[in-house]
């Protein structure tokens, strides 16, 4: 019965801890710094001569009508990137530019050497009901090759833990 003599009274109808006197903070937590170390393994270098194999090896396979190499260099690259503990930002930029370069390679050597690549850019993109500009076409093709290859990275990603 000693409950019904604090009704009414401050304090009484407290729930749990809502009311209970709240620890002093030690103060607002500190700043974060963002890292610009680099968090990789292994000297830069090597990740230059990959990135330039891949390069090679998208640009041979699309020159031989491998229109699928992207993918598998976008698979090698995000193993390569989640053994070598690399920031998924920068393995998709990284096999972003790779692809389209890898790509583009051989459409310009093929323009060069006198192929052509303007009517043909034309006519597919008619086709494909793009608007009939040879720019169109290539970029298409070129944005192709980059979805294939940052598909093929998040594949592994997903897939593969970290180390």
């Amino acid at each position: 019965m000693a409950d019904l003599r604090r009704l009414g009274k401050r304090g009484a109808y407290r729930l749990g801890r809502l009311g209970a006197v709240l620890p002093e903070q030690s103060g607002p937590p500190g700043p974060h710094y963002p890292s610009f170390a680099p968090g990789h393994r292994g000297p830069a270098a090597w990740w230059v001569l990959g990135c330039l194999a891949a390069v090679a090896a998208i640009a041979a396979g699309a020159a031989a009508g491998w229109w699928f190499l992207p993918f598998l260099a976008g698979l090698a690259g995000g193993i390569a990137a989640r053994s070598g503990r690399w920031r998924l930002r920068a393995a998709l930029l990284a096999l972003a530019v790779v692809a389209a370069v890898g790509w583009a390679v051989p459409l310009c050597w093929a323009a060069w050497r006198g192929a052509p690549i303007g009517a043909t850019a034309r006519v597919v993109a008619a086709l494909a009901g793009l608007p009939a500009h040879a720019p169109v076409a290539i970029a298409s093709t070129l944005l192709v090759a980059v979805i294939q290859a940052l598909a093929g990275c998040w594949l592994t990603w997903s897939l593969f833990p970290k180390p």
